[in-house]
């Protein structure tokens, strides 16, 4: 068992979360600056279908390796990855929304609105995984790629 990476599950999640709501302030910014730009619907849309493509990807990798390891190793976090997981199905309806928005030319109030949503429910999120499991995380014992377990990033 190596020591650094113990240490780097909960350092990675941080990582992920971070490069997660910087691709959303892309999102925004493509949406305020492409107000009178001649490319803005398809820079947003390239932004948008970015952020979304990978928000999901990183929840299917936690769903599906993270998660059931963390399980294994802590049965009594049990209840609080079921909340993570419904969060997820959450999110993966409001981003399949906000995706639908974007292609289908929405104007930027309506987008903001999504955007808005997918934030909200995004940080609250984080901000749960990060104050009950990142403890757990620094213990977890599990050899797999990063990508693996939290997606493309």
């Amino acid at each position: 068992m190596n020591a650094d990476r113990l240490i780097a599950w909960d350092a990675e999640l941080r990582s992920a979360h971070t490069r997660l709501r910087a691709a959303l302030a892309a999102t925004r910014q493509a949406l305020e600056s492409g107000v009178d730009a001649p490319n803005a619907a398809s820079d947003l849309a390239l932004f948008c279908i970015g952020f979304c493509t990978a928000l999901d990807g990183h929840h299917r990798s936690e769903d599906q390796s993270l998660f059931p390891a963390l399980r294994a190793e802590h049965p009594e976090l049990g209840d609080k990855i079921d909340k993570l997981m419904q969060d997820h199905s959450m999110l993966s309806h409001l981003l399949g929304a906000l995706r639908s928005a974007v292609e289908s030319g929405a104007d930027a109030e309506v987008v903001e609105g999504h955007l808005d949503g997918v934030n909200a429910i995004m940080e609250s999120h984080f901000r749960f995984e990060e104050r009950e499991i990142l403890q757990p995380l620094r213990t977890l014992t599990l050899h797999a790629d990063v990508h693996e377990v939290l997606g493309p990033l």
